[in-house]
């Protein structure tokens, strides 16, 4: 009985040492973990936790359980964290299973309980300034391990074999020596350790993957490598070769070797016959070819055509090297490696490029423009970038939120608007049962795009300029709220002749200098009225009734014969009491696309005029409405 009274109370004491722990291994002190974590390691983008907002569906990169009783995920990818990782306090989170601290700036040593945490699964440190020794403590639950382009030091931890789960053991460009450990790892599948300073011989339980998962390790040796020094093939057990085989084996060689020698000395007079040719074609062409500031640019351009691609990912090769650089406000939780995994669904192409619907892995959707013929280096592009990112921050102007920059791939990362584009509701097919624009709608987008233009042209240092409006580049949101995108890219591109389903669109001193301003974008936004009032979009389409080549010369021709409602497209026609307005609307249009670029009024006057024009119009509404219950009054009986 003495003995089980002991035992009770033991039993009793664990238990209430243990209830401390359980109580405080819950959602509030994983709450509490990421906070230390977000004071104690400062970071470029602001992130939005706060105590006093849910943690499991309003913090970025946190994802719980399906019960939301504990953190299961914490991806902060490419958010600019920098600086050391903080020790023990991401191993206080034992519930978490993936953690994805890739494309940031930390450094210094991997702190032991990071790797240690017994729930993780997947750990991804990709892409920082790590360094020190890969720790010998990581979680027997690992399954994916990347701690590539890093700077760790030292030897693979001979422990990495206890990792009986993993499926994925990726340190490539890092700075690891000595030998590889033979790894009886049953899973693994994906393995990379090139380019560090790895040698000796590759273990027989690593030499069935391909020789790129060793390259760049110059004292690595053995399958799938060349062979180690000193080593032979194993003699194979047959009887010694008679000498007539002897003879006809010598002779083969001979053979051989003559026949590779009459090869590369005919291969060598081909290479120097193809130079003689090219040379002449070179020098032909600069003695018939003018050497112009246009010709060089064509040139230029022609070296970085686009090559046919349906999938903008297809082009990025050096995705290692480069990272998508956020702009300052942008919540997205991504990097270069979820983007161009994201299945993409082309929304366009355009003048400056295509444009690609992407859904992330998570169900993030963006929009991604791949720019074509860019024709300034990387700083200009850089600075352009910072402009553009700098000057979209308004409700009526679509913001960029992220750039990519390689030799190959220009990519911009923009906000995913469901609701389209201005030109798709415009010209959509009615059939389909598409609701036609009202005139309410109409003033009211024109008036946000002229918004949006306006606030271009102010903040970039009077300056800025737009270069590409059109139907197409104004998206709304679900409220109808005109948005103007694809802004400042002009500057970047080479100057080809302008398409002709853009000619409509482009102010006529545009069409001969090939130079975008201000007036030019008054020009365009004086089009996109005319488009509106008009229902016609300014395209070269002679089989669509909806298309007009040169929609301004096609209204002041309408106008002077004095069938003024000739313009208006019919759907408008069908409001009342909008004759004057739309009259209005239409002068200002008019004196917007004036041929003489002076003559054409700021963007300002413009949302003076248009503003004038709505309140006129909803106080004749609201007039018309009052008058209602009067006048059936006045008739009933």
């Amino acid at each position: 009985m003495q003995h089980l009274t002991v035992i009770a109370f033991v039993a009793a004491s664990l238990l209430v040492a243990s209830i401390p722990h359980a109580k405080s291994a819950d959602l509030n002190s994983d709450k509490q973990t990421l906070l230390a974590f977000a004071a104690s390691l400062p970071h470029g983008r602001k992130l939005n936790w706060s105590s006093t907002t849910p943690v499991c569906t309003s913090w970025v990169g946190v994802t719980c359980t399906p019960d939301k009783s504990r953190v299961h995920t914490l991806r902060l990818p490419a958010v600019g964290l920098f600086g050391p990782i903080p020790s023990d306090i991401l191993g206080k989170l034992d519930a978490l299973e993936v953690l994805s601290l890739r494309s940031n700036r930390l450094t210094v040593d991997l702190p032991p309980d990071v790797g240690s945490i017994p729930a993780l699964h997947s750990l991804y440190l990709q892409h920082n300034n790590l360094s020190g020794i890969i720790p010998t403590s990581l979680s027997s639950s690992l399954t994916f391990l990347d701690l590539s382009y890093n700077t760790f030091d030292g030897e693979i931890p001979l422990k990495v074999q206890n990792l009986t789960q993993l499926t994925a053991l990726l340190l490539q460009n890092n700075s690891l020596s000595g030998p590889i450990p033979d790894l009886q790892l049953p899973k693994l599948r994906h393995l990379n350790l090139s380019n560090n300073n790895l040698s000796g011989p590759i273990p027989p339980s690593l030499q069935k993957f391909p020789a790129s998962s060793f390259l760049g390790n110059a004292f690595l040796c053995g399958v799938p490598l060349e062979p180690c020094p000193g080593t032979a093939p194993s003699p194979s057990p047959v009887s010694p070769p008679s000498p007539s085989k002897t003879k006809k084996s010598l002779w083969k060689r001979i053979k051989t070797i003559v026949i590779i020698a009459i090869a590369a000395v005919g291969g060598v007079l081909l290479l120097a016959l193809i130079l003689v040719l090219l040379v002449c074609i070179f020098k032909r062409k600069r003695h018939t070819e003018p050497t112009t500031a246009s010709s060089k640019g064509k040139a230029i351009a022609g070296g970085r055509a686009e090559h046919p691609k349906e999938d903008y990912s297809s082009g990025v090769q050096e995705a290692e090297r480069n990272k998508l650089v956020f702009f300052e406000g942008s919540s997205y939780n991504f990097d270069l490696e979820d983007l161009l995994r994201a299945s993409a669904e082309v929304l366009g192409k355009g003048s400056y490029g295509t444009t690609y619907k992407a859904v992330l892995e998570d169900g993030t959707t963006v929009v991604v423009k791949r720019l074509k013929e860019v024709v300034v280096g990387k700083k200009d592009f850089e600075q352009q970038m910072e402009i553009i990112g700098r000057v979209s921050q308004h409700q009526n102007v679509i913001p960029l939120r992220a750039y990519y920059y390689s030799k190959d791939e220009k990519l911009l990362v923009f906000d995913y608007v469901p609701s389209g584009s201005l030109a798709a509701v415009l010209h959509g097919n009615k059939s389909a049962g598409r609701a036609p624009l009202n005139w309410e709608t109409r003033v009211k987008i024109s008036l946000d795009v002229a918004r949006g233009i306006a606030h271009l042209h102010a903040e970039g240092g009077g300056k800025f300029v737009h270069g590409n409006i059109k139907a197409s580049n104004v998206l709304l949101s679900q409220n109808q709220d005109g948005c103007v995108s694809e802004f400042g890219l002009a500057q970047l591109m080479t100057n080809p002749q302008a398409p002709p389903r853009l000619v409509g669109y482009r102010a006529p001193e545009v069409l001969e200098t090939k130079k975008s301003t201000q007036k030019s974008d008054v020009y365009s936004f004086g089009v996109l009225l005319l488009e509106m009032l008009t229902g016609k979009a300014p395209l070269r389409s002679p089989g669509r009734e909806d298309s007009i080549e040169h929609l301004p010369r096609w209204v002041q021709s309408v106008v002077r014969e004095e069938w003024t409602a000739e313009v208006f497209d019919v759907d408008l026609l069908r409001h009342p009491n909008v004759e004057d307005e739309m009259v209005q609307l239409l002068q200002v249009a008019m004196a917007c696309v004036a041929a003489a670029p002076d003559q054409r009024p700021k963007m300002e006057e413009v949302i003076r005029r248009i503003t004038e024009i709505r309140n006129s119009y909803s106080s004749g509404t609201r007039t018309l409405l009052e008058d209602k219950p009067e006048t059936a009054q006045a008739q009933a009986p």
